[in-house]
């Protein structure tokens, strides 16, 4: 229970932190690329364009970490997750322009450390449109 409300109150600040650091606009035409992580995930963003990247903690060493992103719009993104200061997975995905390209990367647990964690994307255009998931199975 302390768990769940640890990431939950982790993926409120971390959606506040995204939405005012100008990331870029949200869009909501279309719905959600991504659905909700539920009680596994630790960050759900649910849709930006272009550049932008991501800042939470609340990770926890002991178990494997999933980062899942999706998009659309024509082009490509490219993604890097760093934990405590290291890269720990990157990862391209195309976007084609009429369907959402989803690419993910599993990393066995004690490679993202306990604590912080941050993510980065790099859009081929401003007009992509992408989500992302990090999750924590148990």
């Amino acid at each position: 229970m302390h768990r769940t409300r640890k990431v939950l109150t982790m993926t409120v600040l971390t959606a506040c932190a995204v939405a005012g650091a100008g990331a870029g606009p949200a869009a909501a035409v279309g719905g959600p690329l991504l659905p909700h992580p539920g009680p596994e995930g630790l960050v759900w963003v649910e849709e930006q364009i272009g550049d932008g990247g991501v800042a939470s903690g609340g990770a926890w060493a002991g178990l494997p970490t999933v980062l899942t992103v999706a998009c659309v719009g024509g082009g490509d993104v490219r993604v890097t997750m760093q934990s405590q200061e290291s890269e720990v997975a990157a990862l391209s995905v195309d976007c084609p322009a009429g369907t959402a390209g989803v690419g993910s990367v599993t990393m066995g647990a004690g490679v993202v450390r306990s604590g912080s964690f941050t993510i980065g994307v790099d859009a081929s255009s401003e007009e992509i449109r992408w989500s992302l998931t990090v999750t924590q199975p148990e």
